[in-house]
């Protein structure tokens, strides 16, 4: 029975509660898929109806229907008060074995109170109309099995999570034997298998259950039953007395099976009797994945991890789901037109036939002879013979309407049906699992729209075979079809399709391809399977992190297939979006839905979002949400592109475009160019590259060591150090050996201490890195010489963290050397200062900038932050600040902002808190130290971070000062939008571009 007959049979019903309950309730064993009282227990001793029970207080009661350890129920008369029923049953719920479901039923609802000892029970009420939808008839499922699935306080990630930290520690045990990571894994997927089909009911009752407790004491015999058990699932045959079904698949293969010691046997009996795997979430597997090769360097983004549902229909809902859904809705509105013409055809010709009939029976004389007899009465023969003519026209018109909803609905299950979805980087397979159970999910949602039409209900069309994924690692390409075995497995079980199940139980599923997405073996660029969309989540590995990852010879041959396509400077999700994209343009996909690092909205890597934003491809984009990603949080864009997409949202509201930012501005400040009027004056810090940075203490030894060799003191080669935290935080006091960007080994080992510590520190660092650095190891990586030209004659620059979740600058003293993690710029006026430092170019920065996925804190770059921000003309960075040191609006600037900074520096060093003290050997700052240690205690707290986290009613109103000055200075207002803000900016941007500044 299906939900459109049911709710059609039961929502005309008058019968009274004795005329219609037990029908009532064996059409609902129907509709689940579940057996009725005398088809699971002739003898009613666990499943039954009318149950005698003993009342508490006394006196004798029934249950109207009872099973054991599953539920009672009790019915009433329509729309008679369920109160009063709950009542009644709770009065003998003991005497019924204290159940963990007690139901009461008017026939038109159904309300489930659940009754676990020690939970607050909890009420769910189902409507007729509320059996339309799937995950209702999910939830009476479980009360009629007696699952723990409605049980308060445990849900599937509940239960998924214990059942990984079991199997995590029995992967750990087996692994600590010597058994190889992957045989590991593989045996553990045939656990979980088996505990799944057991409580599934695909295998007999607690067969599997049964065998491990029976065997806990005796492993060789345990690893002899097992074996047998799995040889009989890969064929099908009897196990002992009972009858195993074909799974096949590939699970069940020949694969060595593993001895389970003592210890073991125990845990993965009381695992498998403890859990209702049946409700197990299949990215378990992903989890088990983990536990199973933690001891191991597997390459870093097997995607073998969990990911919420909800996040995944980010992608999925936009993708597939809206799109079908939108064919249906308009195949449906077509269908309903077509059963309204039937239904009144029929009509029609209903009532044609009426009036033939009272033609024939008592029809008036005809004026001639001419008519035929009926019972005496002659009638006009002509007149009938015309009526059933038309009739038959009404009929053949019906017939050809229903005959053209129905090929209306075919053709739709047949396009679901042919339906092809793949994943490039399908990791444990979660994507393709969403996937399936949503396309499942569209097709019985049309079967049923179609039968509440008046369509008789079709089976379904939709398989497991349809999906296809790509996974370059071997064992992780198995654990996707494990999880879409059990996901298939799980819907068409709940939802009633038990009885459609055929043999083999798992599909073969070649469509999950073990093998590089990208590359193949030859180095020449990989294919992809065509198909209609392209969904997933592509390893997410930083640029600078591939060579240490997935080693040279392979990105170098990234570099190559891709030239033209993908930066070298870009992360390797790109490789996918770059991929996908161009598997649209040649037709072979219509449409895509990718998970990247939030970093992809800037820099190198938004370059491939570029072709798809000039195309107006882009479509859906979530420019900024939180993700896990092999058990870390991280932060993501999830973007969708292509054809077929209904309606453009960002971040899900609709907009009118979407830029290659993921922004939905009108102003695309991808555009932004570079000005040759900031050319030169913003630096990323010296890159050290290996651990050249010293403690202070250290340093002050050695500057106050005698003479080198060569006559010179060690302040030749040491300056004090600043990296971002130095600068977010209380600086850490480090110092730097720099032997300078043009020494040889010669002269630098001169400086006897400092080379001393850079062989036994350094030395062995530079020797595992790339063979321009190892051949002067001995120099920094890249120290950057153009910036300390630039910072020639100047006594401070401008210094800001590359990354910082507030986009702070600060004056640094020249004789400091910054670190690359560190931003400088190389001036040393306050009005310079003011502008970076003001809300114009904070807006700016924050969208011109790329995002760490990690911490989601904005990286600044000096190429399109600094060198693409437009100030106010005629005090840009390429005027000496000496030129414009009259002008007013450069003075109201400059002014604000030593204010500013002087209020910012009396609270991070109050004068009674610090004292100032000379270096130990002239040429450097001052050192700004605590007076005592209750000092220092205070001093530790105030950081610029914890300053701009609390932004005290002083700072906002500096910054506000500042901001009005700035704006002034633009010939803006103050209160201008952050998005007017924006579109103003660029314009000046593109105009001195434009014109060559």
């Amino acid at each position: 029975m299906d939900s459109a007959t049911f709710v059609r049979k039961w929502s005309d019903s008058r019968l009274r509660e004795r005329q219609g309950a037990q029908e009532h309730f064996i059409d609902l064993c129907r509709l689940l898929g579940q057996p009725t009282p005398a088809e699971d227990d002739p003898l009613g001793d666990h499943y039954c109806f009318e149950r005698g029970a003993e009342k508490v207080g006394g006196g004798d009661g029934w249950a109207d229907v009872w099973r054991r350890a599953c539920f009672g129920w009790e019915y009433k008369g329509k729309h008679k008060h369920l109160g009063a029923a709950l009542r009644q049953l709770q009065s003998y719920a003991l005497d019924l074995e204290n159940p963990p479901y007690l139901v009461v039923c008017d026939m038109e609802r159904i309300v489930v109170h659940t009754n676990w000892t020690n939970t607050v029970s909890r009420k769910y009420e189902f409507g007729l109309n509320d059996l339309y939808i799937p995950e209702n008839l999910d939830d009476l499922r479980a009360v009629f099995q007696g699952s723990n699935r409605l049980k308060p306080g445990e849900d599937r990630h509940e239960l998924t999570a214990k059942a990984a930290r079991a199997f995590g520690e029995l992967g750990r045990r087996l692994q600590d034997r010597g058994h190889p990571p992957r045989e590991v894994a593989h045996f553990l997927n045939r656990l979980v298998f088996c505990m799944f089909a057991e409580d599934a009911e695909l295998l007999p009752k607690d067969l599997f259950t049964r065998t491990v407790r029976s065997t806990t004491g005796f492993p060789d015999a345990a690893e002899r039953q097992l074996g047998e058990l799995f040889t009989r699932m890969r064929s099908g045959g009897f196990f002992g007395p009972d009858v195993i079904k074909w799974f096949n698949g590939g699970l069940f293969d020949d694969a060595a099976n593993i001895r389970l010691e003592f210890g073991d046997l125990d845990l993965l009996a009381k695992t498998a009797g403890d859990n209702d795997w049946s409700e197990i979430d299949p990215a378990i597997f992903g989890t088990l994945f983990e536990q199973a090769l933690k001891a191991t360097r597997e390459r870093p983004a097997l995607g073998a991890h969990y990911t919420d549902r909800e996040k995944i229909l980010k992608i999925i809902e936009p993708v597939i789901v809206r799109p079908l859904m939108a064919e249906w809705e308009a195949l449906k509105a077509q269908i309903q037109e077509l059963m309204a013409q039937a239904r009144t055809a029929e009509a029609q010709s209903a009532a044609l036939g009426q009036e033939a009939r009272g033609l024939m029976e008592a029809g008036p004389e005809p004026p001639e002879p001419t008519g035929d007899l009926l019972g005496g009465v002659r009638f006009d023969h002509a007149a009938v013979g015309g009526l059933r003519a038309q009739k038959r026209g009404l009929e053949l018109d019906a017939t050809g309407a229903r005959t053209k909803a129905r090929g209306l609905l075919e053709a739709f299950q047949n396009r679901l049906a042919a339906f092809r979805v793949l994943d490039p980087a399908c990791g444990s397979g979660n994507f393709l699992y969403v996937a399936l159970h949503e396309l499942r999910d569209i097709e019985q949602r049309a079967v049923l729209d179609a039968a509440l039409l008046g369509l008789p209900a079709a089976p379904l069309k939709v398989s497991v075979e349809q999906l296809r994924g790509i996974e370059i690692e071997p064992y992780a390409a198995e654990l996707a079809r494990v999880t879409l075995w059990i996901g298939n497995l799980q819907w068409l079980i709940r939802r009633g399709y038990r009885d459609s199940l055929s043999e083999p139980l798992l599909a073969q599923l070649d469509g999950i391809e073990n093998r590089d997405a990208l590359l193949n073996p030859d180095g020449s660029e990989a294919e992809w399977p065509p198909t209609d969309v392209i969904v997933g989540n592509p390893p997410f590995l930083g640029g600078k992190r591939m060579r240490e990852s997935l080693g040279d010879a392979r990105v170098e041959q990234l570099f190559a297939t891709f030239k033209g396509h993908v930066s070298a400077e870009a992360d390797l999700v790109c490789y996918w979006f770059d991929k996908a994209w161009r598997e649209v343009c040649a037709g072979h996909a219509e449409r895509a839905g990718l998970v990247a690092t939030n970093s992809i909205r800037g820099g190198a890597n938004r370059r491939v979002l570029d072709p798809i934003a000039d195309a107006d491809a882009l479509w859906e984009a979530w420019d900024d949400e939180p993700w896990v990603q092999e058990g870390a949080a991280v932060r993501v864009s999830m973007v969708g592109f292509g054809s077929g997409f209904i309606g453009r949202r960002l971040d899900g509201a609709t907009v009118e475009r979407i830029n290659p930012d993921l922004t939905a501005s009108k102003a695309d400040l991808t555009r932004a160019m570079r000005l040759k009027e900031n050319a030169g004056v913003a630096f990323m810090g010296d890159t050290k590259g290996g651990a050249f940075d010293v403690p202070g203490d250290l340093a002050r030894t050695w500057l106050q060591a005698p003479l080198n060799p060569n006559g010179r003191p060690n302040s030749d080669v040491l300056k004090p150090w600043r990296n971002a935290m130095d600068l977010t935080r209380r600086p850490a006091d480090k110092w730097i050996i720099d032997f300078g960007s043009n020494s040889s080994e010669a002269d630098a080992s001169l400086y006897e201490a400092a080379f001393r510590h850079a062989l036994i520190h350094i030395q062995p660092q530079q020797e595992r890195k790339r063979p321009e650095y190892v051949e002067h190891w001995w120099r920094h990586t890249r120290p950057r010489p153009e910036m300390w030209q630039a910072f020639s004659g100047l006594g401070r620059y401008i210094h800001t963290p590359r990354v910082a979740s507030h986009r702070v600058f600060v004056w640094t003293d020249v004789r400091v050397t910054p670190d690359s993690a560190t931003i400088t710029v190389g001036r040393e006026d306050d009005f310079t200062f003011g502008i970076l430092h003001s809300r114009f170019h904070e807006l700016w920065a924050l969208r011109l900038g790329t995002w760490l996925g990690v911490g989601n804190d904005p990286r600044y770059t000096p190429s399109t932050t600094f060198e693409t921000f437009p100030f106010p003309e005629g005090l840009t960075p390429n005027v000496p600040a000496a030129d414009y040191a009259d002008d007013p609006r450069a003075t109201a600037i400059a002014a604000a902002a030593a204010e500013l900074n002087r209020l910012r520096e009396a609270w991070l060093n109050p004068p009674d808190l610090v004292r100032t003290e000379p270096e130990v050997v002239p040429g450097y700052p001052d050192r700004v130290l605590p007076k005592d240690e209750d000092a220092a205690k205070v001093l530790k707290a105030r950081t610029l971070t914890n300053l701009y986290n609390q932004r005290p009613a002083w700072l906002d109103m500096a910054h506000r000062r500042l901001d009005e000055a700035v704006a002034a200075a633009y010939g803006w207002r103050a209160d201008l939008s952050d998005e007017d803000t924006l579109e103003r900016l660029f314009a000046l941007n593109q105009a001195r571009a434009a014109a060559g500044r």
